[in-house]
C-alpha cells in the first residue's frame, strides 16, 4: 500500500514543479519547451484523477470498517494509539490526494493560459508585421 502513496507523492511533486516553472517570470526559452512537454503529459497525468478516487475509496472503507472504541474500558492504550495513528495517516493521505488533484487542475489551467498567451502574442506579431 505504501508504493501507491509514494507514487502519488511523486506525481504531485512533479505537477507542482511544472506549475512553478511555467509561472516563474523570465524563463521564456525554457517555458516554450516546458509547455510542449506539459501538453504531452497532461493526458497521462489525467490518470491521477481516477487513481485518487480509488485511494479515497480505500480511506473511506478503512474509516467505515475500523473498530470502535466508544468507552474507556473497551480499548487498551495500544489499540487506542494504533487507531489514532491510523486516523493521522488517513488524514495525511487525504491531504496528499487533495494536493495531487489541485496541482493537476492548476497545471491544466496554467498550461492552457500559457498556450493561449503564446497564440495571442503570435497573432499580435503578425498584425504588427502586416502594418
Amino acid at each position: 500500500m505504501a508504493l501507491e502513496w509514494v507514487m502519488l507523492g511523486y506525481v504531485a511533486a512533479m505537477e507542482a514543479m511544472m506549475v512553478l516553472l511555467l509561472t516563474v517570470p523570465g524563463l521564456v526559452g525554457l517555458r516554450r519547451g516546458l509547455t510542449s512537454v506539459t501538453r504531452g503529459l497532461l493526458k497521462p497525468f489525467l490518470s491521477v484523477v481516477p487513481f485518487c478516487l480509488f485511494l479515497l475509496l480505500g480511506i473511506y472503507w478503512k474509516y467505515e470498517t475500523r473498530p470502535s472504541c466508544d468507552s474507556e474500558s473497551a480499548c487498551s492504550p495500544t489499540e487506542r494509539l494504533r487507531h489514532q495513528k491510523s486516523v493521522m495517516k488517513s488524514q495525511r493521505n487525504a491531504l496528499l490526494i487533495g494536493a495531487a488533484l489541485v496541482f493537476y487542475w492548476l497545471l491544466y489551467s496554467v498550461t492552457h493560459m500559457v498556450v493561449k498567451i503564446e497564440q495571442l502574442n503570435q497573432r499580435l506579431a503578425r498584425l504588427k508585421n502586416r502594418d
